[in-house]
């Protein structure tokens, strides 16, 4: 299962920053547009606490995190729609990710030129969503014209497709998003078909300066969700460059480093908690042996697919799932405790794995 997120905006904004800072890795981030144009990937551990509570509750030599994908995509530049810039390689690399992590500037650099002379987060923004809302109406355009040619075979179902796309199109035009399409989940089918750039979930990162006042940021946050309207999205203030200078330090010069800091703004493990809810995942745990393990899996997977998840022979032969929430399992103190306490339920393969559960699978060869 794909859990691959894409960092987009503008050049100039933080992206490879951001990139290099979420994954410890060291790719080009120049002071000049489309310093990145092949797609950079890294992945990235999922903060649990759990996870190393249970790895001591187990005696488990060895805890093994869930991860996340991140992409940091091509900067886009007006007219990207268009081909202008890496528009058509920027567009196509969206396409392939689940879900978007869109930076915009939100600090004064002299230093570092941005592609329309001046920086303004709320112009950013419009720019990217327009560029995005535009390459959806092409591909709207296309569709409109195959269903059209369908009407022949099948009139009553091509006309209410018809119908559809023609309000998604209105919505569009207005400055809508695909996703926040009051009708969106009555043609779920057609949507997943489409791959909408404007369907796909989106947190905004504004990329403040590290010595920004508190009040200043909470302002530029406002405007961001004001410009926004309806669409009611995440937004975290992450001072990008604090982020990465944080990253080279020992864990006793960080945590240093943090306690003089008045206001630090939102961390990255902030962003990559809602990254997680973002994708409408959730996280099992496994214990078994020398190691203890976190999967994830998408909200309202049955048993039987989670065992998938592990290994396709533990679906194929699944008998059942012992089942304890982490919760129950740190208050007992062990595994034995908890069966001797009832904690410990049988569970078939249509049980729904709920978050924070510690499952081991039972199944034959």
């Amino acid at each position: 299962m794909s859990l691959k997120l894409g960092i987009i905006g503008l050049p100039n904004v933080g992206k490879s920053t951001l990139f290099n800072a979420l994954t410890s890795q060291e790719v080009e981030a120049a002071n000049y547009p489309f310093c990145t144009i092949d797609p950079n990937i890294g992945i990235v551990p999922l903060p649990d606490e759990r996870l190393n509570k249970l790895g001591e509750i187990a005696g488990a030599e060895k805890v093994t995190p869930a991860y996340i994908q991140y992409v940091d995509v091509a900067g886009l530049v007006q007219g990207a729609s268009r081909g202008e810039g890496l528009g058509n390689q920027f567009l196509a690399h969206i396409r392939e990710v689940d879900a978007l992590v869109q930076i915009l500037r939100g600090f004064q650099d002299s230093n570092v030129a941005h592609v329309k002379g001046r920086w303004d987060p709320v112009e950013d923004l419009q720019i990217v969503n327009y560029e995005l809302i535009m390459a959806d109406l092409e591909t709207l355009q296309k569709r409109r014209e195959k269903a059209a040619k369908m009407m022949k075979a099948d009139r009553e179902k091509y006309q209410e497709e018809l119908s559809f796309l023609e309000k998604l199109e209105e919505h569009l035009n207005q400055g809508g998003m695909a996703r926040n399409f009051p009708k969106r989940d009555e043609y779920k089918g057609i949507m997943e078909e489409l791959f909408l750039l404007t369907d796909k979930p989106v947190i905004y990162v504004l990329n403040i300066d590290e010595d920004i006042e508190e009040e200043e940021a909470r302002a530029l946050k406002e405007k961001i969700q004001r410009a926004l309207g309806e669409e009611r999205r995440e937004v975290l203030l992450i001072s990008v460059r604090l982020e990465k200078d944080l990253q080279e330090l020992t864990p006793p010069e960080r945590k240093e480093y943090l306690e003089e800091l008045s206001w630090r703004g939102d961390s990255l493990n902030t962003l990559i908690s809602s990254s997680f809810r973002l994708l409408n995942l959730i996280t099992f745990f496994t214990a078994k042996g020398e190691e203890t393990r976190a999967w994830t899996i998408p909200r309202g997977t049955r048993a039987v697919k989670a065992a998938g998840k592990i290994h396709t022979d533990m679906e194929q032969g699944f008998i059942r799932a012992e089942v304890i929430p982490f919760a129950k399992l740190e208050e007992a103190g062990s595994f034995p405790r908890a069966r001797e306490l009832g904690l410990i339920r049988l569970e078939g393969r249509d049980y729904e794995v709920q978050e924070g559960d510690v499952i081991q699978f039972r199944f034959n060869l």
